[in-house]
């Protein structure tokens, strides 16, 4: 958190200094005659405060997650809190780290607190779920869950905005997220984070944290900068054998044109630091990319966004022989990309697809990853939800034979229904199906492979802010 603090900062520095800027110096009017002050506050308002002048970030350049929230469900300035029982069986609970499955029954409790509130020029929403899970056969496995969340939207001026999210994980089964908000995140930026390994039960704490300015000076002309940073630990390396620790921060700048009333296109340079701990030394790759991209957004319910450039990489690795010096390389990747996001009264859709390099995920180094995700929400009937998520991870360990040839892939996908009895409890059941091949990790050699199906009971209860 100390990083984001310090990366807001320098953005609402940079940004205060460009709208200072802006406020004092003055056009006159078409004709050459002088404004007087009111006149050149009118003015100001004018280019960006009404609905349709005021531009959207793109999402290749932005750090908030696409929504899946349904018109009918949408709720703003609440305060939400209470209790969840979640039950699990899954047929291969330990993964790869036993030679036949081991299936196991697991039960879980947590409470719940999340917060949403809406001002004129604020939007956040934080959510909280400390927890504990209990395992029936494989009780040394027993443990303490943290899931937090924050996202917020501030208008610091009517030219500049910030934005910021985090999201944290600690657990030591990366399913157990008791409805914070059960979909799987997408979002259409063109740096990616890589969770996608999925290790057995064994301790492990994630955070991706991402904080954003844009400045649009004019009124189809924008300027923004963000900085995304990301961590993985595995507390206990003994109960996840050949995945390690990683960490990486990234920066980017854009330039952003609105050609049309929905059309959109720019340019953005983009760095990234992707640090990877594996037994022996420090993994470490650099990257800088220069892209395009191209975004169509005929309204604020529907956007549709392409992304591509080069993108030169950097690597230093430990050699996998212990004794000899470190191995370096070098080369030139296509970074390519495209998403969507639509969002209807009764139906919410999300995708994405990135090709790139990003960080390790847990591997030994930086990865050439391809990777795509969805969700679909959709309002069955008055108290009766359906939801698909899903996603597809290729990862390419940089130089692998000289890395230890991690390479492999992850394929996984939930299916769910959410009833809502009244105002206070509903009830979730669903599947999750989990497919990876990482041969040259040893937790992950063999039986990767699983089915989980979980039912979910919630007490919740909402209290209206300011009301």
């Amino acid at each position: 958190m100390s990083r984001l603090r310090l990366i807001f900062t320098a953005l609402f520095c940079f940004f205060s200094s460009f709208g200072l800027w802006s406020q004092s110096v003055t056009t006159g009017p078409a004709d050459g005659l002088p404004q007087d002050n009111d006149t050149q506050a009118q003015a100001s308002d004018v280019i960006v405060n009404h609905p349709e002048d005021r531009m959207l970030t793109p999402p290749p350049v932005g750090t908030l997650s696409f929504p899946l929230s349904l018109g009918s469900s949408e709720r703003a300035n609440y305060l939400r809190y209470g209790l969840a029982f979640t039950t699990t069986y899954n047929d291969n609970t330990l993964l790869g780290s036993s030679q036949n499955a081991v299936s196991d029954t697991s039960y879980s409790v947590a409470p719940i607190i999340a917060i949403d509130e809406t001002s004129s020029r604020l939007h956040w929403v934080a959510s909280y779920a400390p927890g504990f899970t209990f395992y029936q056969r494989i009780s040394q496995r027993n443990e303490s869950d943290h899931n937090a969340a924050l996202q917020v939207a501030y208008r610091l001026s009517p030219h500049v905005t910030l934005s910021a999210e985090d999201h944290f994980q600690k657990s030591s089964n990366v399913f157990n997220n008791p409805n914070i908000d059960a979909s799987t995140v997408v979002s259409g930026a063109a740096q990616v984070s890589n969770f996608f390994i999925v290790p057995p039960i064994a301790d492990r704490l994630s955070n991706t944290g991402s904080a954003g300015l844009t400045y649009q000076y004019s009124r189809n002309q924008m300027l923004g900068a963000s900085g995304v940073f990301t961590r993985l630990d595995y507390p206990h390396p003994t109960q996840a054998p050949g995945l390690f620790n990683a960490n990486s921060q990234s920066g980017s700048a854009f330039y952003a044109f609105r050609i049309s009333r929905m059309h959109y296109i720019g340019a953005a340079y983009q760095y990234q630091r992707l640090l990877s701990y594996p037994t022996e030394g420090r993994s470490e790759t650099e990257t800088h990319a220069a892209i395009l991209f191209y975004t169509v957004s005929p309204s604020a319910q529907f956007s549709m966004s392409l992304f591509g450039g080069p993108q030169y990489s950097d690597t230093v690795l430990p050699s996998a022989t212990p004794g000899q010096s470190t191995f370096k390389a070098k080369s030139w990747d296509p970074a390519v990309g495209a998403s969507l996001s639509w969002q209807q009264r009764s139906t919410s859709l999300a995708l994405n697809y990135a090709r790139l390099v990003a960080g390790s995920g847990g591997l030994v180094g930086a990865v050439h990853t391809d990777t795509a995700m969805g969700a679909l929400r959709r309002q069955l009937m008055k108290h009766l939800t359906a939801e698909f998520d899903g996603g597809y991870a290729s990862n390419r360990v940089i130089a692998s034979t000289v890395a230890g040839g991690q390479d492999g892939h992850t394929v996984f996908g939930t299916a769910l229904l959410n009833k809502q009895f009244g105002q206070n409890i509903s009830i979730q059941l669903g599947y999750t199906r989990l497919h990876q091949r990482y041969q040259q990790v040893a937790v992950l050699s063999t039986n990767p492979d699983s089915n989980r199906e979980f039912l979910s009971i919630s007490y919740q209860f909402s209290k209206p802010l300011g009301r």
